[in-house]
């Protein structure tokens, strides 16, 4: 980002950068993720890092600001900085270089358990201001899902993430999968863990059984019917945790068997397998029941257009007067959101094909997206707050491109004009709602076409070749 003659200058300026970067350069984040927060950070993860432009702090804000972009490129990040600086006079434009290995080798030495922590603290804070709302009498609910990115196709990435055994080496991508557990109510990241896309003990629940330190006593975890296992409930149950997943589609259900509650809803008993599943100890195997009491809910989609008619759904809410079968119907209708949410951070946000080149690079890239959503969701709830609807209420996409389109006038405002923009773009924000369409359904197809391109069927080495032989022989 410099030249050797101008060090001396530069760390004398180095401090002044402090502030500016957080505060200023990323001045719509201003307030949620302030320079202190970021230094008391690295001061607890024990970052040690050399006194250049490219401390942490400005790494970090780089990278953030580079996952917002929708170019996504270290060249666009390494522009925005340089105006960013020479705007604010920190530098002179003799000192600057719109190279952008300092800035690559600037990413490789953050530290990831620093990115780690910053997101996972900013979605603590925000569940923690909106633990719950009025579903299942002010439970804390929170949902997990899964998904799948891919990432660029290097040796060292198709070790640590293979791409399916169906494609044929060459023609396909790494690809990694991910599971989070993200609050219902204000939709934060509270937690993911990452992995191959298959492989020994690579599937959703071997990875949520990861995350169980995320979910509380007194938590209420939506997912779908692949987490509806004995052991996933039994074990949750254990740790205090209510469950509501959709049944399995292999287990047989009888309602006429069991205790009747109501119309389509009963309790039954689980019994615990006979057979301990191989990633389970014997110790953690003996101290679970040997059999278990849940509720089984059925409800009936009247709504034309839709693909399912009936679902089961399975829960330990047994107490049929404090959790109706309704509430219970609308509570698992919401588990919709985590879908949403997963595809605005793959989608909005630009993370369904990863750029890094390493296995290290590629999980730091998945820990930024988080931390930089979890922000936006901040910035969405206090926009909500202040117009008096809820968090969900407030579009994500929308409240991207009202950051976007602020983040340059907040940069070159001053300071004292701050308070007035920044209550502009909460106002904008919070105009921007997310449609409400009951009973909208939509065909899984698009009329756009893609464009008539053919398709790669061999290396692009070995294609490579066979363009140059073919152009040898005429």
């Amino acid at each position: 980002m410099c030249r050797h003659g101008s060090q001396g200058r530069l760390r004398s300026k180095v401090q002044s950068t402090r502030g500016m970067m957080i505060d200023e350069g990323g001045a719509v984040l201003r307030g949620v993720l302030s320079a202190e927060m970021v230094e008391t950070a690295v001061k607890g993860a024990q970052v040690k890092y050399r006194k250049c432009l490219f401390t942490p702090l400005v790494t970090l804000w780089t990278f953030l600001m580079q996952t917002l972009s929708a170019d996504g490129s270290c060249r666009e990040a390494v522009a925005k900085l340089m105006a960013m600086v020479s705007g604010a006079q920190l530098l002179d434009v003799g000192d600057l270089d719109p190279e952008t290995g300092p800035y690559c080798k600037a990413r490789k030495r953050l530290s990831q358990p620093l990115v780690t922590r910053l997101a996972r603290e900013t979605a603590n804070a925000l569940h923690k201001k909106y633990p719950a709302g009025k579903l299942l009498n002010g439970r804390r609910i929170k949902v997990a899902d899964g998904t799948i990115v891919s990432m660029p196709d290097t040796p060292k990435n198709q070790k640590q993430y293979p791409q399916p055994s169906t494609q044929k080496p060459g023609l396909g991508f790494p690809l990694m999968r991910i599971v989070a557990v993200m609050s219902l109510q204000c939709g934060a990241v509270l937690d993911v863990a990452f992995g191959p896309y298959a492989g020994k003990r690579t599937g959703e629940t071997a990875m949520l059984r990861t995350l169980f330190s995320t979910l509380k006593t007194g938590d209420v975890l939506l997912g779908d019917r692949y987490y509806a296992s004995y052991w996933m409930i039994a074990m949750l149950q254990q740790r205090g945790v209510d469950t509501l997943f959709r049944q399995h589609q292999h287990r047989k259900i009888d309602f006429r068997c069991g205790t009747r509650l109501g119309r389509d809803d009963h309790l039954i008993t689980m019994p615990k397998p006979r057979q301990r599943p191989e990633w389970m100890t014997r110790a953690i195997y003996r101290q679970l029941p040997e059999q278990m009491t849940v509720r089984e809910v059925r409800v009936r989609v009247q709504q034309r257009g839709y693909r399912v008619k009936t679902l089961v759904l399975v829960t330990t809410l047994l107490d049929a007067q404090l959790y109706n079968k309704q509430e219970i119907a609308e509570a698992f209708r919401q588990r919709w959101h985590v879908e949403l949410d997963l595809r605005s951070i793959k989608q909005a946000m630009g993370m369904s094909v990863l750029r890094c080149k390493t296995p290290n690079m590629v999980q730091k890239e998945v820990w930024v997206h988080m931390l930089a959503y979890n922000l936006i969701r901040t910035v969405m709830a206090r926009a909500a707050e202040q117009a008096g609807i809820e968090p969900r209420e407030v579009s994500f996409t929308g409240a991207m491109q009202t950051i976007n389109a602020f983040a340059p006038v907040l940069e070159m405002a001053d300071e004292a004009d701050h308070p007035r923009l920044w209550e502009i773009l909460l106002r904008m924000m919070a105009r921007h709602r997310v449609g409400d369409r009951p009973g909208r359904y939509e065909p899984r197809a698009v009329k756009r076409r893609a464009k008539p391109i053919a398709l790669l069927t061999e290396p692009r080495d070995v294609a490579r070749a066979r363009l140059v032989k073919a152009g040898a022989n005429k």
